[in-house]
């Protein structure tokens, strides 16, 4: 494993109903600006890559790694000048999924908006349909 790990949350989204678009996963504005801000102190990375453990509750929860290539079954998502990568065993269970970026005065983390978990455990990890 990289030392340059980030942190990420999974949360299930009961409360709003997100809608499963083509792409495998969608940026808010505030997830751009802030792999953005994380890759200009980086230039010999392209992007970051998503990925799935297992480990948890559960059984799985995601990692979040800076990226100096594509992996050859990687998924690509450029939007709005930034790359992210796919793990190929994390594609499914990301498919339809908002990738946010979330500050608030104690922490901050990116959070994954998964319409396709029915709940998560204290963890921060996903139950997956």
């Amino acid at each position: 494993m990289s030392a340059s790990l980030v942190r990420a949350t999974v949360r299930a989204v009961s409360k709003r109903k997100l809608q499963p678009t083509r792409a495998a996963l969608t940026l808010t504005p505030s997830a751009v600006n802030k792999i953005k801000q994380l890759l200009k102190d980086k230039p010999e990375h392209v992007g970051l890559k998503v990925g799935v453990r297992t480990r948890g509750c559960n059984g799985l929860s995601y990692s979040l790694e800076y990226t100096k290539t594509k992996g050859d079954s990687d998924e690509e998502v450029i939007q709005d000048g930034v790359r992210v990568f796919i793990e190929k065993k994390a594609q499914l269970t990301l498919l339809g999924t908002e990738m946010d970026y979330v500050e608030d005065k104690l922490s901050s983390e990116f959070v994954f908006n998964n319409p396709n978990i029915k709940g998560t455990c204290g963890c921060g990890e996903s139950f997956h349909v």
